[in-house]
């Protein structure tokens, strides 16, 4: 539904229903930003696409788009008086029910251009909340919508309910006029919150005994990651046989799945079993109140001994959706300078069936190139073999061997993966502070570390 969520026990105006065919205008927002912020550079046009993309997504009939590049923002309402007037006439003439302004809205913002269009305003997060709550299936999925719906909820109360000015409590005999609804409101909203946010934290606790017993299984355990509509489902499907809904839409997948499956060896020996996961797409821009609450089903990627970062290698904005990709990975602390804590990463560049000839022979010699990449189609099975056989050598045993390698004392984070991630059979620390390691390693595990120049 296209409004704020009610409160608890509270009844609200009736809300503008979020319906297939409800006219839509689209407007991307671009201006200077500083230096210091994060921001990976897009075509405005790119960057418009992927708001319509997120539009079509819930069904909205978009009649209208635009891309505006600002010098300024206006504090009243982002746009600036010349083009809000504008647009004011053509909301007018095409009867556009709903605004879609793809940045970030202040309250006060979305108030005032709501008051002078006459129509419902969202800005990039309601619209991705939106997403996520017409695509939350499981009781987890729509506890983390809400807990983040809330949260954004609680900030805009000053707009979104027109009987504030009423006041609650008590019969004003002891002074004061009560409790103001507006009080009333947010102690509803924060109590909601913290009975959600208790609820959630049960749920990570399960999630930890269930990874545990995973291990105790021994299986790999391998996430899927990239952005929204790069194909994770897809592949998801091909790999483990699985009927995950996958759908050329943005955020078709918002609830986990896991799926064990036997990957089979490329000499015939005995199959490995995997656990794969496959896990919400990710965005530019994501609102930091859905990173909060979907932080227990992230930590599966966390947890993970291997991570596919599946890219939409036809997309022509794909370095920029790694790099957004990769920003969330570290914030999530899965991308860290602490080896121990990090899993390998693998590249997946996915859909090289949708590249002209030419790009896709630059794809297989990069990818030929690199230890850690893949190119695939997930969709005509293109290279799903080669990507079997890598997982299969990275996990299985049969080819462990006895290697030895030279540390220095300040590299303790390469120590650590040494000890998390192979077997330390022998360790000797001589007088010159340098650390001897005799360990036993896959060849993948070995390639990897002379990367890292360690001495193999």
């Amino acid at each position: 539904m296209l409004y704020d969520q009610p409160l608890p026990g509270q009844s609200v105006p009736p809300p503008v229903s979020m319906t297939a065919g409800l006219a839509t205008a689209v407007l991307h927002v671009d201006w200077h930003r500083p230096t210091t912020l994060k921001h990976t550079q897009r075509t405005p046009q790119a960057a418009l696409e992927e708001a319509i993309g997120l539009a079509q997504a819930i069904e909205l009939d978009v009649v209208y788009q635009q891309s505006f590049y600002l010098n300024k923002i206006s504090p009243a309402t982002l746009l600036g008086k010349g083009n809000v007037e504008n647009l004011q006439d053509l909301i007018r003439a095409l009867s556009i029910q709903l605004v879609v302004i793809d940045s970030v809205l202040s309250p006060v913002q979305q108030r005032n251009l709501e008051r002078i269009w006459k129509c419902k305003v969202i800005d990039r997060t309601g619209l991705i909340l939106e997403i996520f709550g017409a695509r939350a299936r499981t009781s987890e999925g729509r506890l983390q919508v809400e807990l983040a719906a809330l949260k954004h909820q609680r900030s805009r109360l000053v707009r979104s309910w027109t009987h504030l000015e009423r006041q609650r409590g008590g019969f004003g005999f002891i002074g004061g006029p009560g409790e103001s609804q507006l009080e009333l409101d947010r102690r509803l909203i924060d109590q909601r919150i913290l009975k959600l946010e208790k609820e959630l934290n049960n749920i990570t606790k399960m999630r930890a005994l269930h990874r545990q017993a995973r291990r105790r299984q021994d299986k790999p355990i391998i996430a899927l990651v990239g952005y929204t509509n790069a194909g994770k489902s897809t592949l998801f499907n091909r790999l483990t046989q699985a009927n995950v809904f996958a759908e050329n839409l943005l955020f078709a997948t918002l609830d986990p799945t896991m799926r064990r499956c036997a990957i089979p060896s490329p000499a015939g020996h005995r199959p490995l079993e995997i656990i794969f996961s496959d896990t919400v797409g990710f965005i530019s821009n994501l609102p930091t109140e859905l990173i909060a609450a979907f932080r227990a089903t992230l930590e599966e990627v966390c947890a993970a001994d291997l991570i596919l970062h599946v890219r939409d290698a036809a997309h022509p904005d794909t370095h920029a959706q790694a790099q957004d990709v990769e920003g969330i990975l570290h914030d999530l602390g899965v991308i860290d300078q602490n080896l121990e804590k990090a899993p390998l990463i693998v590249n997946v560049y996915n859909k090289i069936d949708l590249l002209p000839a030419t790009e896709r022979d630059v794809i297989l010699n990069q990818v030929a190139r690199q230890l850690n990449a893949v190119a695939i189609s997930a969709q005509q099975g293109d290279g799903i073999k080669d990507l079997l056989a890598w997982i299969y050598q990275r996990f299985q045993d049969k080819d462990l061997a006895i290697y030895t390698a030279q540390l220095s004392s300040h590299q303790g984070a390469a120590l650590a993966w040494c000890y998390r991630h192979g077997l330390v059979l022998e360790r000797h620390d001589d007088d010159q502070g340098h650390i001897h390691l005799k360990l036993q390693l896959t060849p993948f595990q070995r390639q990897y570390l002379q990367t890292l120049n360690l001495g193999f």
